[in-house]
């Protein structure tokens, strides 16, 4: 392999290593992406979402718009980072899954369904990371 390849720095498993690294990284942007679309749904148009509920972790749908929107805004640049090749972009790949998963969680009262499929697919990056970081 050539030293300009992107793949030269993923050592002898590099074709493995590399593919799990594309994979995470554009899952990370594409469930970034669904967090900020989510959060501009609750923001600007929050009948869409299940009110009326009394749970523990209560906020304003507003504000967990905000809050998905922020989440959304960090796991995009995270996920670039990630396909960038990044060491640190994949750490926090790993923090910003956790987070998010968490507070898919939280918000479950509110869309439970879809809130169940975002916390699976961060579990596959969770996956994806843990699988790649082992690799080095």
């Amino acid at each position: 392999m050539s030293t300009t390849d992107p793949r030269s720095s993923y050592g002898e498993s590099s074709s493995v290593a590399y593919g799990v690294s594309i994979f995470a990284g554009i899952m990370l942007v594409t469930l970034a992406s669904f967090q900020i679309l989510e959060g501009f749904a609750a923001v600007f148009e929050d009948d869409v979402f299940v009110r009326g509920l009394n749970y523990t972790y209560k906020f304003d749908v507003t504000t967990w718009g905000w809050i998905h929107v922020v989440i959304g805004v960090i796991g995009v640049a995270v996920g670039l980072g990630i396909l960038a090749g990044q060491v640190w972009a994949s750490i926090a790949g790993l923090a910003f899954a956790v987070v998010s998963a968490l507070s898919q969680f939280l918000f479950m009262p509110y869309y439970p369904f879809w809130s169940m499929l975002v916390i699976f697919m961060d579990i596959v990056v969770i996956w994806a990371l843990a699988t790649r970081l082992g690799d080095r």
